[in-house]
């Protein structure tokens, strides 16, 4: 999925990394960085925020002033890809930064004429009440949820654009992170779609192993080193289960 932009020990992929890095090059670089950042992890960042006692609208500002001072050139120069994994920096830089939060009013300070994303409140409110009550617990359950959609959503386009021949209705309904109920028979889908139970087995589990990729391939992306992307999926999905 990413590709190595230099060689050598300190080479890392061209990831979410390499976006923050590139904002430093311009306005332009630093606005369209800020919008990635925002669109991928506000959720995550949303979460530990909530969880350290600020209410909606103090959340949604804390969250957006520190992606701001996360790109401002001065704080770049300190990033080193080297030092860890994107979501633990995230974690830890943005601890850092409510500890260091003194005005209430920072919204009117920071960014400009940037362009930041609009949160979808309600949809985070309904992710947090399930959320574990500690900060940073809350932030990597909500970084894996996010991880799983987002591998949930390429499998389904490789499913629509007809590169695996099934529905994907009955992928989703046995593994979908958004599903609440109980999923269907074996029996039930064979009859459903008509298909033989061993079809059922044998499209879930190649289904499944496919998952798997992509959420690796996800974790790769916010790495330094392709090699750590298994043990990244591995202690997010130690997060979902605890």
């Amino acid at each position: 999925m990413s590709s190595v932009v230099t060689k050598g020990p300190s080479a890392f992929p061209s990831t979410r990394w390499t976006l923050i890095l590139s904002a430093r090059e311009s306005p332009d670089a630093r606005r369209a960085a800020l919008d990635e950042l925002l669109s991928r992890y506000w959720r995550p960042l949303y979460a530990y925020a909530r969880r350290k006692g600020l209410d909606r609208v103090q959340a949604q500002d804390a969250v957006q002033g520190f992606v701001v001072q996360l790109l401002e050139k001065d704080f770049l120069l300190r990033v080193d890809p080297e030092r860890g994994r994107l979501r633990s920096y995230l974690c830890t830089s943005l601890q850092h930064y409510l500890i260091n939060l003194h005005e209430k009013e920072r919204a009117q300070k920071r960014g400009g004429d940037m362009t930041t994303l609009s949160f979808d409140v309600a949809l985070a409110e309904r992710a947090l009440s399930a959320s574990p009550s500690e900060p940073e617990a809350a932030f990597h359950r909500e970084w894996a949820l996010l991880l799983l959609d987002r591998a949930m959503l390429r499998l389904r386009t490789e499913f629509e654009a007809g590169k695996r021949k099934a529905p994907f209705e009955v992928v989703e309904a046995f593994f979908s992170t958004e599903s609440t109920r109980e999923p269907p028979s074996y029996q039930e889908v064979a009859d459903k779609y008509a298909m033989t139970i061993p079809q059922v087995k044998s499209l879930l589990h190649r289904s499944r192993v496919r998952f798997r990729e992509l959420a690796r391939e996800e974790c790769g992306d916010t790495v330094a080193e392709a090699t750590e992307a298994a043990d990244e999926l591995r202690e997010l999905m130690e997060h979902l289960a605890r």
